[in-house]
This record gives structure tokens, sequence and C-alpha cells, in this order.
């Protein structure tokens, strides 16, 4: 259950339990892109390296929105690695995956954020929340672009 900072703030319930595990989530894919970029070989390391440490840093930047998106509504997020591990509906990396297994991973991980995303979107508007329903929006749009271009590079 996420912690509140103020009693009775409307928006610290539902809407910052789906908040808190995509904070949690996004930290998992920070460190699995961080692992992806330091351990990916291959004749597409290249273009891989440079693909996850864009990813890892835009992962770095949704953490941070969604977090305080968290705290302007009272709520505080999950801020230790074994909380985010526990909540998250992510898993980490097992260290074993090819280069084509991390990029398909990252597949089904943007895959399972955007579906969280789109349940959250409805609860924060059924909630009156806007604010958050658009900030989960854009997030999803950028994501769904990724997921897209990962999937076709799967597709080679």
């Amino acid at each position: 259950m996420v912690k509140t900072m103020t009693k009775g703030k409307a928006k610290a319930g539902q809407v910052a339990e789906l908040l808190d595990t995509q904070v949690a989530n996004f930290s998992v894919l920070y460190m699995k892109l961080h692992h992806f970029h330091w351990y990916v070989k291959g004749e597409n390391f290249f273009t891989l390296h440079v693909k996850f440490e864009e990813l890892y840093n835009e992962a770095a930047l949704h953490l941070d929105t969604i977090a305080e998106r968290m705290l302007s509504i009272g709520a505080q997020p999950t801020a230790t690695l074994k909380d985010q591990l526990q909540l998250a509906s992510l898993t980490e990396a097992n260290g074993e995956e090819t280069a084509q297994d991390m990029v398909q991973a990252l597949t089904d991980d943007l895959d399972a954020i955007c579906s969280e995303l789109t349940e959250g979107i409805t609860v924060a508007e059924n909630h009156e929340d806007q604010p958050t329903a658009d900030l989960m929006t854009n997030i999803r749009t950028s994501l769904e672009k990724h997921r897209w271009m990962l999937q076709a590079y799967l597709s080679e």
C-alpha cells in the first residue's frame, strides 16, 4: 500500500498505487537497460549499445516524473530496490540473454507497461485526475513507438 503524506487527499489512493507500480517498473527497467547496455555482444553491438543507453536515459526521466507526480498528489513513491522489486510487474535481467533475447525482453516489458498505463489512464480519468491521465498517456505514446521499433528490429 502506498503511503500518503496528507490524510484525506482524494487522489492518493488507487491512482497513487498504479503510479507506484510504474515507479517500481521504471526502476527495474532502468537497471535492466543498463545491464543490457553493458553486456550486449555481437554484430549489432554498436546499434544496440546506443539504443539501450537512449532507453535507460528515457526510463530515468519517466521514473522521476512519475515519482514527482505521486509527491504532488500527496503520496510517497517506493524508493528502495527491495520494495521496487517486490512491487514491479517487470523482472530483472538474468544475465544469460543474447542480444536478440534482450530486445525481446524489452519488447515484452514495454508491452506490459503500456497495458498497465492504459488501465492507469482509465482509473485517473475516473478520479477526475486529468494531469495524471495525461502523464500516463504521454509516456505510453513514447513507449509504444519504442516497442514498434524493437518489434521491427526483431522482424529482420
